[in-house]
């Protein structure tokens, strides 16, 4: 293998980070291989994932929302061609949209490996096609890929410093309270989260939350109901998702919704609380061992995730 195209149709930041166990082992597998990135939408790993430093190079062919036009099957394989890019000996589809996988397969190719439809697309066909990518990619392979984790001192020194310098001590629990995708109310009460991170002081636990910058607003009121609490970002001149895996290292536990620093925080491979409302605990929760769900559709039979109690919470912890 010398070439590699990975394509992914999400937009998210918590949709590339979720790739990083399976670039991170397949890149330890192929290890002469260069890789290739090709984004529905931007590629976060050379832009605000850049420090994590996993170097895939992006395959730009001029064709916006890749994939989510039907007119590209008329131009994938030719912008692919002008482009430089040649033939890929290996191309990896990581969604399951029929026309998606249509217009990526033009792309010139030796391998194809694709779920849509159960692996009708891929180039050669294997008997048994898990829901796991390592799985069926060792299988569509014949080659055994080891599943790699992601390791937090493979971070820049300096954000590692950063993180110890930010939160020095031990007994810290960390809250990421705040949601990225403005459509779907996946917030549990900031309320209940103050409640939350009340008791935890009173057991000699130090809360640490996560917030943007930007919001002076509820970070004030969270001072105002909490005033032990911590900001650590506030008090730094580096602002990256790297940091925020970093500090998450720092931590004993976290609670979380689901949103993009569940995803950070889980890179550090803590114990976490993750609280589901509206959206899919099994599709979008973090995959390691230390993780706890909450979900208000399988506990409490509805998709209002502030049927979750504060002591529901507070047990876990």
């Amino acid at each position: 293998m010398k070439k590699i195209l990975i394509y992914n149709s999400g937009g998210g930041l918590g949709d590339s980070i979720q790739l990083f166990p399976l670039i991170i082992s397949l890149k330890s597998h192929f290890k002469k291989a260069k890789f290739f990135y090709l984004g529905a939408h931007t590629n976060h790993f050379s832009g605000r994932l850049k420090e994590y430093n996993l170097k895939l190079e992006t395959v730009d062919l001029d064709l916006k929302y890749f994939g989510f036009r039907w007119w590209h099957l008329l131009f994938a394989q030719k912008k692919a061609l002008q482009k430089g890019f040649g033939k890929f000996d290996l191309i990896i589809d990581l969604q399951t949209k029929l026309r998606n996988t249509l217009i990526l397969k033009k792309i010139p190719h030796n391998l194809f490996y694709s779920k849509t439809l159960n692996g009708y697309f891929c180039s050669k066909k294997i008997k048994i096609f898990s829901s796991n990518h390592f799985e069926n990619l060792s299988l569509f392979l014949e080659e055994d890929i080891i599943e790699l984790e992601f390791k937090v001192k493979k971070l820049p020194k300096e954000i590692i410093s950063e993180a110890k310098r930010l939160l020095p001590n031990s007994n810290y629990i960390g809250f990421s309270i705040t949601q990225g995708n403005k459509y779907r109310k996946k917030s549990w009460s900031i309320y209940k989260f103050t409640a939350l991170a009340n008791k935890i002081l009173s057991k000699n636990k130090i809360p640490v939350f996560f917030i943007e910058k930007e919001k002076i607003d509820l970070i004030e009121k969270i001072k105002n109901q909490v005033p032990a609490a911590l900001f650590p970002e506030l008090n730094s001149k580096l602002a990256c998702p790297a940091l925020v895996t970093a500090l998450a290292s720092r931590l004993n536990s976290a609670v979380t919704i689901d949103n993009g620093i569940m995803h950070m925080m889980s890179l550090a491979n803590i114990p976490m609380i993750v609280l589901f409302g509206p959206t899919n605990s099994d599709k979008f929760a973090p995959k390691n061992k230390f993780v706890q769900i909450l979900d208000s559709k399988k506990i409490h039979k509805t998709k209002d995730i502030n049927s979750i109690a504060v002591d529901e919470v507070l047990s876990l912890i």
